[in-house]
């Protein structure tokens, strides 16, 4: 199948499945960024309950290999649960989108209102606005969704957030790690701290962000690898290292 053939065939299946009310194209292939071998990230919105069982009955009919979650298997947030499958070669990622979570998450976006959840592969956890930056960066393939900009509110409301947790997570690094020469543990909360950073920032631009792969490289944060790069387990390598960063994270707008 050609590309735009199996994107069809994939929609209309998800779309059809009891419950679904629209169907969206997200990540790099959304904002045509992609490389030819990059997965498709796909979410199905649904309203009133899902049942994965009829996904898994979709995939034993059509072929398709690969795990489906239940709902709530990642975490039980903003984030309730997908599978990942493999169809006609291709890789491709589902993810489910409770729409009345995602209603309430747009009204409280708007009021410049959210959270922060824990989520496997993101350092620095996310927002629960991020089901709002969904909306606006996706691409629907089927049904209809809002499509919000980006609420002044949440302009102001987010980037001290953001900022505060970057400036605690430092703190700690100095005060009980670098002291200790502790490489690992600073290494890896300079990485956390840039990425809150990086949210705090792109925040304070007005611009979405859906995931941490090029957070810091929008965010003009790329000077921390640098950083990371000369750490050694001596205590006053890792303090200034923790100095530099937090010169850079001030810095960064």
């Amino acid at each position: 199948m050609t590309d735009d053939t199996f994107l069809d065939h994939v929609a209309d299946r998800l779309a059809a499945l009891p419950g679904v009310h629209a169907v969206t194209l997200g990540g790099s292939r959304a904002q045509a960024t992609h490389a030819p071998d990059s997965d498709w990230d796909l979410a199905l919105y649904y309203r009133g309950g899902f049942d994965p069982a009829e996904l898994r009955a979709v995939c034993r009919a059509v072929g398709w290999e690969g795990e489906v979650s239940e709902v709530g298997a990642w975490g039980g947030g903003v984030f309730n649960g997908g599978a990942w499958l493999t169809v006609d070669g291709r890789h491709v990622d589902v993810h489910y989108r409770d729409l009345g979570v995602v209603d309430h998450e747009l009204a409280e976006a708007r009021q410049g209102r959210f959270h922060w959840e824990p989520l496997m592969f993101h350092l620095a956890g996310i927002p629960s606005y991020l089901v709002v930056a969904e909306l606006a960066v996706n691409q629907v393939l089927r049904g209809t969704l809002p499509h919000p900009g980006y609420p002044e509110a949440l302009r102001a409301a987010a980037p001290p957030f953001w900022r505060e947790r970057a400036a605690l997570t430092l703190a700690y690094a100095g005060g009980s790690y670098a002291r200790r020469g502790q490489a690992t543990e600073v290494a890896g909360a300079l990485a956390t701290a840039a990425m809150q950073t990086g949210h705090a920032v792109l925040a304070a631009r007005g611009e979405w962000v859906t995931n941490e792969k090029r957070l810091l490289r929008r965010a003009g944060l790329d000077r921390l690898d640098a950083i990371t790069a000369g750490l050694r387990p001596e205590p006053e390598v890792l303090a200034r290292a923790v100095a530099e960063a937090e010169e850079v994270f001030g810095a960064a707008s």
